[in-house]
C-alpha cells in the first residue's frame, strides 16, 4: 500500500491514496489551520469504521442475512497528554434488513472486532480500549 500527502499551507495538507482518491486534512486553528478538512485523528477513528463496517456487511452478506443498513456510530477519547493517543473507542453498529437474526448479527459485529477487522485489531494491541456493540433497527 502506498500513499502521498502533501502540503498545501498552514496546517492543510491533500492525501491520496495509492488507489487515486484524495481527501483535505487540516489542523484546527490553534496550530494553524482554518478548520477546512478531517483531522488526521478523524481520519484514523472513520478508517476504523469503515474496515469494520465492512467486515460486518460482508459477513451477514455471506450468512445469507438480508442486511440494507450498517451504521457505525463512533466515540472515541484521547489522553490527556502529549502525544494525545487514543484511550478508548467504541463503535455502535446500527445494523437494518429483513429478518436479521440477532444472533449473527452480534458474531458478524464480534469477528470483525476479533478477527477481520486490521485497524481495530492494530490499536487494540497498541493499547486501545476497544469496544463494540450493536441494535438492530426494522426497516
Amino acid at each position: 500500500m502506498k500513499a502521498t500527502v502533501k502540503w498545501v499551507d498552514g496546517a492543510m495538507f491533500v492525501g491520496e491514496s495509492g488507489s487515486g482518491h484524495s481527501v483535505v486534512m487540516d489542523g484546527s486553528e490553534e496550530v494553524g489551520g482554518r478548520n477546512m478538512g478531517f483531522r488526521p485523528m478523524e481520519m484514523l477513528v472513520l478508517g476504523v469504521g469503515g474496515c469494520s463496517s465492512i467486515d460486518v456487511v460482508s459477513i451477514l452478506k455471506k450468512g445469507r442475512q438480508q442486511v440494507t443498513r450498517c451504521e457505525a456510530r463512533i466515540e472515541a477519547t484521547r489522553v490527556d497528554a502529549v502525544p494525545a493517543i487514543f484511550e478508548t473507542i467504541h463503535l455502535h453498529f446500527v445494523v437494518g434488513g429483513k429478518d436479521l437474526d440477532p444472533a449473527r448479527v452480534k458474531r458478524a459485529v464480534e469477528l470483525s472486532a476479533e478477527k477481520y477487522c486490521s485497524a481495530s485489531i492494530m490499536l487494540q494491541k497498541a493499547g486501545v480500549r476497544m469496544t463494540h456493540d450493536f441494535e438492530i433497527v426494522p426497516e
